[in-house]
């Protein structure tokens, strides 16, 4: 057996009331933490929670009204989550999901809360997904803890790392290598991808890579803009991207990436590249070849290998 191995992982989430939209419980088989998640109308079934009146840490999460299509959220600790995330959420007005984190045995102390927060901070901040309404960075330091909780709290932000997407927050996950690499270095990193391609009857041109279930269309590609279509589910998006410069102006009638960016879907990129809603499994091609994305999909499940 060699330590490269991944192993499967089991996550319940149960549901406190039965309804999809209430409060929820989610767990890993084999480990101690404790998360309940809540929108606004189950947060006082939240907070009443006694595993929730505990040693630990938490998150408010919701759009940040100052970045369209950005989640926003604060990290925080105590000695009783249930106290602080209600003073937290008095003082937020963006939030809409809130994320307790405990443990079933009560085990934390306030030394590893405050490690974990420290930690959560820091990690997010590094993955640039989401907004920080945190004004500060706590030091891991300023708790010193033994060696072996150390481990134990890095093992414990490895699994949240695991439940918290599941539970439609995927702040933790670090960039694809294809948008945190300059540009030469990033080709070269993704040299042995399969690259596709729109090559558009308007000239638009746009090359992307998939990296751990995201759709990286790379640097230099080509957007087209005011098509005119009334259809455009992701124009919000797009316009995120040309605020943050992402996208910058290249032709009359097109833009460019200056960068790599993720998307959640093929489809979702071939929105923003083609300026109107668009079926990316149809539209993206294998670079050099006629199999489109749902082909090459299909292909792959089949064992068949598809060179460039």
């Amino acid at each position: 057996m060699t330590t490269s191995e991944t192993f499967g992982r089991t996550i319940q989430l149960f549901l406190v009331d039965g309804k999809p939209t209430g409060l929820r419980k989610a767990t890993i088989h084999g480990w101690t933490g404790l998360l309940f998640v809540s929108g606004a109308s189950a947060f006082g079934e939240l907070t009443a929670r006694s595993e929730v009146d505990r040693t630990g840490v938490y998150i408010l999460s919701g759009p940040d009204p100052d970045k369209p299509g950005v989640t926003r959220v604060y990290i925080g600790s105590g000695n009783s989550v249930s106290e602080r995330i209600e003073q937290s959420a008095k003082k937020r007005d963006f939030w809409e999901t809130a994320i307790t984190v405990t443990t079933s045995d009560d085990d934390l102390s306030k030394g590893h809360a405050e490690y974990l927060e420290a930690r959560l901070i820091r990690v997010t901040t590094q993955a640039g997904r989401v907004t920080l309404d945190n004004g500060t960075q706590p030091d891991t330091d300023r708790r010193r803890l033994p060696e072996a909780d150390v481990a134990n709290m890095e093992q414990f932000l490895a699994n949240l790392g695991i439940i918290l997407p599941v539970i439609g927050l995927d702040m933790l996950k670090p960039q694809p290598r294809a948008v945190t690499q300059v540009a030469k270095l990033a080709n070269d990193k993704t040299a042995e991808e399969v690259h596709f391609e729109i090559r558009h009857k308007s000239g638009v041109q746009a090359t992307a890579v998939e990296e751990d279930g995201e759709f990286v269309v790379l640097e230099g590609s080509e957007a087209l803009i005011g098509t005119g279509y009334v259809q455009q589910s992701y124009g919000g998006l797009k316009e995120k991207m040309i605020v943050e410069g992402v996208l910058i102006p290249h032709a009359e009638d097109r833009m460019r990436f200056a960068k790599p960016w993720p998307f959640g879907s093929p489809s979702a990129a071939a929105a923003v590249v083609l300026d109107r809603n668009s079926n990316g499994r149809l539209e993206w091609k294998v670079r050099g070849s006629k199999l489109n994305y749902h082909e090459w999909q299909q292909a792959q499940a089949c064992g068949s290998e598809v060179t460039e």
